[in-house]
């Protein structure tokens, strides 16, 4: 049975959603703490709605956030306890997505996710296992889970924006490429963009990079 997701949302600025961008948060945060990306982001995107679940579990290394899947690096769990946190929350994101876009009455074509580490972690790891591609995925400062399962269980082939900081601590910025090579590899459209100095975050120029591509994605998004 699949849990079912807590979330925020804020309406398209011209009032009727002809998109949807789902927002992703990291390890120890909730929804909360990218709902405000639709700020900036929807001033560009008068047509879109935005979406921010909450993660499915309290977070084991921070009892104020959230977590998609426990890390053992971090919180002491077990490398089978991370394995099976992933497998069910990637169930709970597929229904959370099944529901989101029932609810505004789009389809897959019209729907883009940005995600944040673990949530960008979700997000390359659901998306391709899903029976139709979405119009884009924006992945930020994560890393792509199980490469070498990618190929062979892939349905789905969205385009990725994959966008990291050179100077990132907690997410080696190698993971970059490695997720790039792995996604081409499978056949993939694939973008990139370097946030030069930026550790563990959202720097302005990512930003902006990721909303030319959500509006070159997105059907009437401008």
């Amino acid at each position: 049975m699949t849990r079912e997701l807590g979330f925020g949302r804020r309406a398209a600025v011209s009032g009727r959603a002809t998109s949807l961008v789902i927002l992703l948060h990291g390890y120890g945060a909730d929804g909360n703490d990218l709902l405000g990306l639709a700020d900036p982001l929807g001033a560009h995107l008068p047509g879109t709605a935005f979406v921010a679940p909450d993660a499915p579990e309290p977070c084991a290394g921070n009892p104020f956030g959230r977590q998609w899947f426990p890390i053992p690096w971090l919180d002491g769990s077990s490398e089978a306890e991370a394995a099976a946190g992933l497998a069910r929350a990637a169930d709970d994101l597929n229904a959370f997505i099944d529901a989101r876009l029932a609810a505004e009455g789009l389809g897959e074509e019209a729907l883009a996710v940005l995600g944040f580490s673990q949530g960008t972690m979700m997000a390359l790891h659901v998306l391709p296992r899903r029976p139709a591609p979405v119009a884009g995925l924006v992945a930020f400062s994560g890393r792509l889970l199980e490469p070498d399962r990618l190929a062979a269980e892939t349905r789905a082939k969205p385009p990725v924006l994959l966008v990291h900081g050179d100077q990132d601590p907690m997410v080696p910025f190698a993971e970059m490429e490695r997720a790039g090579r792995a996604l081409s590899a499978a056949g993939f459209e694939i973008y990139a963009h370097v946030m030069r100095g930026t550790g563990h975050g959202i720097a302005p120029d990512g930003l902006s990079v990721a909303l030319a591509f959500l509006r070159e994605k997105l059907p009437a998004a401008g």
